[in-house]
């Protein structure tokens, strides 16, 4: 008796102990179930696969050949085809040049043209991109650099006009798919060879010294570029701010109303420009103008337009590293009076990864056409890219691009594809580059506010998706076994707060990496 009691103690305590050691050392392909069951959750659609690197087994699967909206991780698919086609270290150019002939009294006897070949960093964005997105004080520096030198090269007067040509892609601003409702905001701004300050202005909004009066409305870099409506009024400290600002398109007309109180910092809102071609021409105008140049010409743009492509190949002649228009090959070159070169391709598709900035990936696109395709148009950048996947081996009925950005909503592709693209440029020279471009968990770009499990922080390199009703994340992870994987995690039809799905992709991603999911068998 002695020895039966203590061991029918033990058998209990086990007894009890089993259920809760069994529910905390659930499988990680359980616990991805158990997430998907939750009934919240079920009412949408999940697409989620996880391959190991190194054997290309199918860790866990589930609806993986099945078509989603992936919103920004459409971002992967173009960045990897501009890495793997044009390369890391490609560069951009811009210049400032004439046909016309400069005397000894520096006048200009001729047009003066800002020509344009889709640089997305002239803008005050600092380079590299460290952890977050940092500006210098001065978005509009590239330029003032510019116009600096036109001035050095002794132009005292243009007799011609200022032209400011974005004709190395077609006019061709917004992509097909994309709502309206995001073309007044940043994520939708414009797309064109010629970019100035990500096509933006910035409109900060200050309270008034006294409650009744209108708030203070100031727009950077170009103040004259937009009229403001300004409507809204100050009101007593404590009683809460409401903002609305109303663009219709088409319009340089921006109507802001509602109320601010007089204890509020202040508002800042970065907004699309119309016309990025006609905001730069209107802005070097000025530069040129602040420094002495008299300008008896007038301001306009130069641009390609669609129809113009069916009977002139824009690229027939296409150089490489962004180089002057093949189209003045034929005719006398132009006199260059200043120029500027951007940073390495690599340091922008990284801010593309890092930030998820739209305007950048749709350039990437239209420079895939310019450079390897027909055209610099959305479609010309599309065939590339459908050639680029076939050589990766990603089967056509498993994608659908209809933009570069991720912006459209008739974007589809399986988490099946896009696994097969990670694991692609896993293996290519550049590869490790472009995982380092990918926001790291817990640490930067858009998943610094995400995964606060140390287990978690730093294994998990993604790129994040979001539009409304859709939430994804696909990119690498190290389990705790120290096993590498790549992952898709797709979401679509989701009626919840973005919180609620967010997390549930983060609680996913927690088990992959827990200590690596067995295989599901579908």
């Amino acid at each position: 008796m002695r020895r039966t009691r203590p061991f029918r103690v033990a058998v209990f305590c086990l007894l009890l102990v089993a259920p809760l050691y069994a529910a905390s050392h659930k499988s990680p392909a359980t616990r991805i179930d158990l997430i998907l069951s939750e009934p919240d959750l079920a009412r949408g659609f999940w697409g989620i696969q996880v391959v190991s690197l190194s054997s290309g087994r199918v860790l866990y699967e589930h609806n993986a050949d099945k078509l989603f909206t992936p919103a920004s991780n459409t971002k992967l698919f173009t960045t990897a085809a501009a890495l793997a086609l044009i390369g890391p270290d490609y560069t951009f150019r811009t210049t400032v040049e004439t046909n016309g002939t400069l005397d000894k009294h520096g006048r200009l006897t001729g047009d003066l043209l800002l020509v344009g070949r889709g640089d997305p960093n002239l803008s005050g964005r600092e380079l590299p991109y460290a952890l977050h997105t940092e500006r210098t004080d001065h978005p509009i520096e590239a330029l003032e650099q510019l116009a600096d030198e036109v001035v050095q090269k002794g132009v005292k007067y243009v007799d011609g006009d200022v032209i400011a040509d974005d004709s190395y892609f077609a006019f061709e601003r917004y992509g097909e798919g994309w709502s309206q409702d995001d073309l007044v905001w940043a994520d939708g701004a414009p797309v064109s060879a010629l970019t100035t300050n990500d096509n933006v202005v910035f409109v900060n909004i200050l309270p008034a010294d006294r409650a009744g009066e209108h708030a203070f409305v100031n727009i950077t870099p170009f103040a004259d570029y937009y009229h403001v409506d300004n409507r809204m009024i100050t009101t007593p400290a404590g009683t809460g701010r409401r903002i609305f600002i109303n663009r219709e398109p088409g319009s340089t007309v921006l109507t802001i109303w509602g109320n601010m109180p007089l204890d509020d910092a202040g508002a800042n809102e970065a907004l699309a420009i119309e016309d990025p071609a006609e905001f730069a021409a209107g802005l070097f105008r000025q530069l040129l103008e602040k420094r002495g140049v008299v300008i008896y010409g007038q301001q306009r743009t130069r641009h390609t337009d669609l129809a113009s492509l069916s009977t002139f190949t824009v690229t027939a002649l296409a150089p490489a590293r962004g180089g002057a228009e093949p189209s003045r090959a034929l005719q006398n070159q132009p006199l260059v009076l200043a120029s500027h070169e951007s940073k390495p391709l690599m340091e922008d598709v990284r801010v593309i990864n890092k930030v998820s900035q739209n305007l950048h990936a749709e350039i990437l696109l239209r420079l895939l056409g310019r450079e390897k395709g027909t055209a610099g148009t959305v479609e010309g950048g599309l065939e590339v890219m459908r050639g680029f996947l076939n050589n990766v081996g990603v089967p056509p009925d498993q994608y659908v691009f209809y933009d570069g950005s991720g912006l459209s909503r008739q974007n589809l592709v399986t988490p099946s594809a896009v696994v097969l693209l990670l694991r692609y440029a896993a293996q290519q020279a550049w590869g490790a580059s472009f995982r380092d471009t990918l926001p790291v968990a817990g640490v930067d770009g858009s998943l610094a506010e995400r995964f606060t499990d140390e287990d978690v922080q730093g294994r998990v390199r993604g790129k994040t998706g979001s539009l409304g009703g859709v939430k994804t994340l696909s990119g690498y992870a190290t389990t705790v076994r120290g096993e590498e994987v790549a992952f898709s995690i797709l979401t679509n039809n989701l009626n919840l707060p973005s919180k609620r799905v967010t997390d549930a992709i983060d609680d996913v991603v927690g088990a992959i990496v827990a200590d690596g999911p067995a295989k599901k068998k579908k």
